[in-house]
């Protein structure tokens, strides 16, 4: 099965910032579907200008009604004439919606499409596709999570949902069925499903939610005093527009999960929806896995110690020798040994064994410099994004970085020169680019990369070809002067 980023990486060009844009529409919209009743798929066209193909990249499901689409629709494809209502949401950037159902294995579906706005831009659209074989009598529930379900759905259109900012702990928030409350512009409660009634029931509330404010309320539930002024607050910043991460509280013994979101179709405050699970009991057993978790991160943080430790005695080691090319090769073994230690230790704080590259480089490239610093007067600095990838990944590409950023500093500058070097990073669905420049002298004449015989040469080219899978190509700068180092290295999944 591809996955949504194998997919946009294969079939199409879009830029880094696009496909995290969907990679948070997608960990919202299981949301949208138990709200709509309705199949969500996702389709991004194939060509440049006015669409006319359109390829399915990702699919949900409700867990609230039988399912539209049993069979798997993830990288099927279209055309405009087979589905006219995909192409008129790219080109009208509106919802559209078709006049009659049309049948579907035997079963009359009616469609809906939702264009995915970021910036000005429509990048992807959504159908919503409802299975109207199931018989359904309007109720207050389904009234309130249909209603729910279009606010959101004309937030994604205006491109104020999902937040350009993930919010943590969305994957483990709580969930449609587990508790939906629905607040209007003021804050009072219009609607608390039975399971919100229940996790208040806990809390110590007996009465019925309508009509109360939900915000004091829950302040007056809460045992610690911080944590109901926390989440006061951040239901209060909900009706105000303001998203909220997950937050967890207890009161009178009863652990329960709370998420808030604006409501704010078209840009007008239409109050909040607050999302609350009940997990006294899920606590318990979760225990056991958040162990195994930590161990993890404490494994990282020792191979982290050790690996510092190792740098330490290299460095003593370098102090103790008089012979200048023994002492550059340990100093080059420290450098290494440490850049290797700041992936575990960014581990160390990680869950998904992904790593922050941005974070990484920003605490190597000052390392380096103070380096640097004692010989010439270079300056390193970096532009753009690496953003996240995952562990395999990021030990290879750091010592990359490290040893083309030092092969900069002690070949492209005489002592005492001034100068610059950057680090520039583009990142799209398929590729991670990054090309590190100086305005220094210039490669030598007939320098080759393949014969290279530098040690720090031959470790990027071995890292590049056998870890990374990608591309490295050096060439000579004309305007200014200097040195380019093009580094090319794909994001698709390894299997």
């Amino acid at each position: 099965m591809s996955t949504l980023t194998d997919l946009l990486a294969e079939h199409t060009g879009m830029p880094g910032a696009a496909v995290d844009h969907l990679q948070l529409v997608v960990a919202e919209w299981q949301l949208l579907s138990d709200l709509s009743f309705a199949d969500f798929l996702m389709w991004v066209p194939l060509e440049e200008g006015e669409p006319e193909r359109f390829l399915c990249v990702a699919q949900a499901r409700p867990t609230t009604t039988a399912t539209a689409h049993p069979e798997d629709a993830v990288g099927s494809v279209v055309t405009g004439e087979e589905h006219p209502q995909l192409r008129r949401a790219v080109v009208e950037s509106r919802i559209c919606r078709e006049e009659d159902p049309r049948w579907h294995l035997g079963v009359p579906v009616r469609r809906e499409t939702i264009p995915v706005r970021m910036g000005n831009q429509v990048i992807a659209v959504l159908s919503r596709d409802t299975n109207l074989a199931v018989p359904r009598v309007p109720s207050p529930l389904e009234i309130a999570y249909l209603g729910s379900a279009a606010d959101l759905c004309q937030m994604i259109a205006d491109g104020t949902f999902p937040t350009a900012e993930p919010s943590p702990g969305v994957h483990t928030s709580p969930r449609v069925g587990d508790g939906f409350v629905r607040l209007d512009a003021a804050g009072a409660v219009v609607f608390a499903s039975p399971n919100a009634l229940s996790a208040y029931h806990r809390m110590g509330h007996a009465a019925d939610l309508v009509g109360t404010h939900l915000a004091p309320l829950t302040r007056s539930l809460v045992s610690d005093p911080f944590d109901a002024t926390e989440i006061a607050q951040r239901i209060r910043s909900a009706l105000d527009g303001q998203p909220s991460m997950r937050m967890e509280a207890e009161a009178r013994g009863a652990t329960v999960l709370f998420r808030a979101l604006p409501l704010r179709p078209k840009g007008k405050a239409a109050g909040a929806l607050v999302l609350c699970r009940d997990v006294t009991e899920v606590k318990r057993r979760d225990r056991a896995l958040l162990s195994k978790d930590a161990t993890i991160r404490e494994i990282h943080h020792r191979v982290k110690n050790n690996l510092q430790t190792v740098a330490a005695l290299l460095r003593l080691q370098s102090r103790r020798t008089n012979n200048p090319e023994a002492r550059q090769a340990l100093d080059e073994s420290v450098r290494r040994v440490t850049s290797i230690a700041l992936v575990h230790e960014t581990l160390s704080m990680s869950v998904d064994e992904r790593v922050d590259l941005d974070d990484v480089v920003d605490r190597v490239i000052p390392m380096m410099s103070d380096v640097a610093a004692a010989e010439t007067k270079v300056a390193v600095r970096r532009e753009g994004r690496f953003g996240i990838v995952s562990a395999e990944l990021a030990t290879p590409l750091v010592m990359v970085l490290t040893e083309l950023v030092q092969n900069a500093f002690e070949h492209a500058f005489v002592p005492g020169q001034r100068g610059e070097v950057v680090v520039r990073a583009e990142r799209s669905a398929k590729w991670l680019d990054v090309v590190i420049t100086d305005d220094g002298r210039g490669l030598p004449a007939g320098f080759s990369l393949e014969r290279a015989e530098r040690l720090g040469l031959q470790i990027v080219r071995t890292l590049v070809e056998s870890e990374l899978r990608g591309s490295l190509s050096l060439r000579r700068r004309k305007q200014p002067s200097g040195t380019e180092a093009v580094l090319r290295v794909p994001l698709k999944r390894r299997r």
